[in-house]
């Protein structure tokens, strides 16, 4: 019985409830959700997508960085691969190109072609071999093309038909060239005719209509990525960052473990400006361990997840409203932010995360099977699916030893994690536009324009189950 009575009690978001109080918040449209990931990048909405190759590529951390929140690709895939899919949200929106995609004037169009098709790119700047600007090449110019060993210097308009900005030129001169000249890409050169960027009409749209998207400093959608803690990790976070990743996420489901420390400290060395967010851990330990070690943010969460069987498998975890709290409470003093990773089973746990002192949630079963997740839809008895599978599930570290030529065999997998069908739900942006009304109206409740005033105002009281129940609709057959 002693024993017993030196076991703590931990909560879980099932387990509480925020209490109402009067709030000056007229209106949720009024509460900012803004919020940082790391102590200099801001989000304008405290959504993550989770780095599962069921949840985030290219599709989804495009809409996420559009709609103010933050993908992170998975990093199931090879360097090449997912530096592309890194690659592809940079260039989504950004509003100057830096690097734009070129071709020598000496290549064949059927180069071109197959470059294109990899790329999905069908322009390309012709430059010579010191990178100065010879012309352009754009799909029109190939479409009818039978000829396909022609160069391309036959068929690009050349460099002295071009309009082109030097660096520097203001976005509403920019505007004007585009109105004037009916054109859809501006080369930017310098004095010496090298290219130094380019900007393209649909950039400026994109930059417009999105005001709310998650940029840096040069305009391109923020994007995140994760990286193992052993074989190629090293490599795989110098080729993110040389693709303009904002962040890496050292991804292993054990984050206090040693191999996990000592990576992060091999990448912080190595690239001492990169941000870095580690985990996962859910212990005040954990934290301070993953601090020392030189992190931006960490991650909390052991076996929350709807499809994470870690707690049953290994009977390990901690509830996670508790791991949320202590693990804030061991950040406090310092710069390092708390991300909340897994168990919202409802709107409501988004709040109560937030609430509770992290600076954002990671989010998985809300974001997979959505248009922008990967994979094919399933139909399946007239419904149409999406597979969705955890990190550590058996299919998962099926693929992954088929992917690293280990041959491991099968009865060795011991899986942490399930596979399951999900339902299609559309485009993400009607998920996060559910979330985040949940989110304001949430705000509202506690007198909190902002989420540093929720975490200032929150306050949580424990329910019974019985008071659960309560919370959930009942007595009723919903429509």
């Amino acid at each position: 019985m002693k024993m017993i009575a030196k076991i703590p009690l931990m909560l879980t978001y099932d387990d509480v409830l925020l209490v109402p109080q009067r709030s000056r918040v007229e209106h949720r449209a009024d509460a900012d959700t803004s919020t940082f990931l790391t102590k200099d990048l801001e989000l304008k909405i405290p959504l993550i997508s989770a780095n599962m190759d069921s949840v985030t590529e290219a599709n989804m951390a495009i809409a996420m960085a559009r709609a103010g929140g933050i993908g992170i690709i998975h990093r199931f895939m090879t360097i090449a691969d997912q530096v592309i899919q890194v690659d592809k949200v940079s260039r989504y929106e950004s509003f100057l190109i830096e690097n734009p995609y070129s071709i020598a004037p000496d290549k064949a169009i059927r180069f071109v072609l197959e470059k294109g098709r990899i790329n999905d790119i069908h322009s390309y700047l012709v430059v010579d071999e010191h990178n100065k600007l010879l012309g352009l090449i754009t799909r029109r110019d190939m479409i009818f093309q039978t000829d396909l060993s022609k160069k391309v210097s036959s068929l690009m308009t050349p460099l002295e038909k071009l309009i082109t900005v030097k660096p520097g030129t203001s976005q509403d001169k920019i505007k004007k060239l585009f109105i004037k000249h009916k054109i859809e890409k501006l080369p930017v050169v310098d004095k010496a005719g090298i290219i130094k960027g380019l900007i393209t009409a649909k950039s400026i749209e994109n930059h417009e209509q999105n005001p709310q998207a998650s940029k840096d400093s040069s305009g391109r959608l923020l994007c995140g990525a994760s990286v193992g803690v052993v074989g190629d990790f090293m490599e795989r976070a110098e080729a993110l960052l040389n693709a303009y990743v904002s962040v890496l996420v050292v991804d292993v489901a054990h984050g206090q473990n040693q191999a996990s420390l000592n990576a992060i400290r091999k990448i912080r060395n190595a690239f001492p400006k990169a941000r870095i967010i580690g985990g996962n851990v859910a212990t005040a330990a954990g934290v301070r361990d993953l601090v020392k070690a030189g992190v931006d943010a960490v991650k909390v969460g052991i076996g929350p997840g709807g499809i994470c069987s870690t707690r049953t498998v290994t009977g390990v975890g901690v509830p996670q409203l508790s791991a949320v709290m202590d693990c804030v409470e061991a950040a406090k003093g310092s710069k390092i932010k708390i991300i909340a990773d897994g168990g919202t089973n409802f709107p409501g746990d988004i709040v109560k995360a937030l609430a509770a002192g992290a600076s954002a949630v990671m989010l998985a079963g809300w974001f997979a099977g959505t248009e922008e997740s990967p994979g094919s839809i399933i139909t399946r008895k007239n419904k149409r699916y999406k597979i969705h599978r955890g990190s550590a599930s058996f299919m998962s570290q099926a693929d992954a030893s088929i992917r690293q030529g280990a041959n491991k065999k099968l009865n060795a997998i011991v899986p942490e994690g399930v596979e399951s069908l999900m339902e299609y739900k559309g485009t993400v942006s009607e998920i996060i536009y559910q979330l985040m009304g949940s989110l304001r109206s949430g705000m509202s409740y506690n007198n909190a324009l902002t989420i540093k005033e929720l975490q200032k105002n929150a306050k949580f009281i424990r329910i019974t189950s019985a008071g659960f129940r309560e919370s959930l609709t009942h007595n009723i057959n919903e429509i």
